[in-house]
C-alpha cells in the first residue's frame, strides 16, 4: 500500500507541475518572445525604395531618410481598431542584437483610410493618431531578397504584416 501511495503522489505532484506549465505558456504567441530576425547585413541603399503589401498599402523610403505611407495598417493591438494612415515621415535602418530593423515615423498624417471588418467597436476605437511609429523586423526570403514585417493583433496568434519590394510595373 505505501508504494501504491507514492506513486499516486508522485502522479499528483507532477499533474500539479504539468498544470502550472500551461498556465504559465497559455499566453505565450510566438510574436511575444520574437527576438529578431538575426538579420545584420542589410544596407540602407537595399532598403530604400518601394514596399507593398497585398492589401494595397504602399511605403516608400527614400535614400535622403524621408517616407512616403499609403494607407499603412497599425501595429500590435492598433492593426484591430481598423484605421489605416497615409502621409509622410522619416525612416532609419537600426541594428540590434536580434537584428535589424525599420523605424518607421508618420510624422505628418495626410489621410485616414478604415480597414472592413473592424474587430474594435464602438466607444473602444479611438480617434486615429495624427504622428505614428513603426517598427518593421527585416529579414531575407528564400531567395535573399528582403523583406519587411512586423506582428499584428492578438500576439497568440502570430499574424505577421508583410510587406515586399515593390515591383516596377
Amino acid at each position: 500500500m505505501v508504494g501504491g501511495s507514492r506513486l499516486r503522489l508522485s502522479a499528483a505532484a507532477l499533474g500539479g507541475l504539468v498544470l502550472v506549465w500551461a498556465l504559465l505558456t497559455a499566453c505565450a504567441g510566438p510574436c511575444q518572445y520574437y527576438a529578431g530576425s538575426g538579420l545584420h547585413d542589410a544596407t540602407v541603399a537595399e532598403v530604400a525604395g518601394g514596399w507593398r503589401t497585398v492589401e494595397g498599402t504602399r511605403v516608400v523610403l527614400r535614400h535622403n531618410g524621408t517616407a512616403l505611407v499609403e494607407q499603412l495598417d497599425g501595429q500590435d493591438f492598433d492593426f484591430d481598431y481598423g484605421w489605416r494612415l497615409s502621409g509622410t515621415g522619416t525612416w532609419r535602418l537600426a541594428d540590434g542584437d536580434g537584428g535589424q530593423v525599420v523605424r518607421l515615423e508618420l510624422t505628418t498624417r495626410t489621410r485616414v483610410d478604415r480597414r472592413l471588418p473592424v474587430t474594435a467597436t464602438g466607444a473602444s476605437a479611438p480617434e486615429p493618431p495624427s504622428t505614428y511609429s513603426w517598427e518593421f523586423s527585416v529579414d531575407r526570403d528564400r531567395h535573399r531578397a528582403l523583406t519587411l514585417f512586423f506582428f499584428y493583433g492578438d500576439p497568440d496568434a502570430g499574424n505577421a504584416y508583410v510587406m515586399t519590394r515593390e515591383t516596377a510595373s
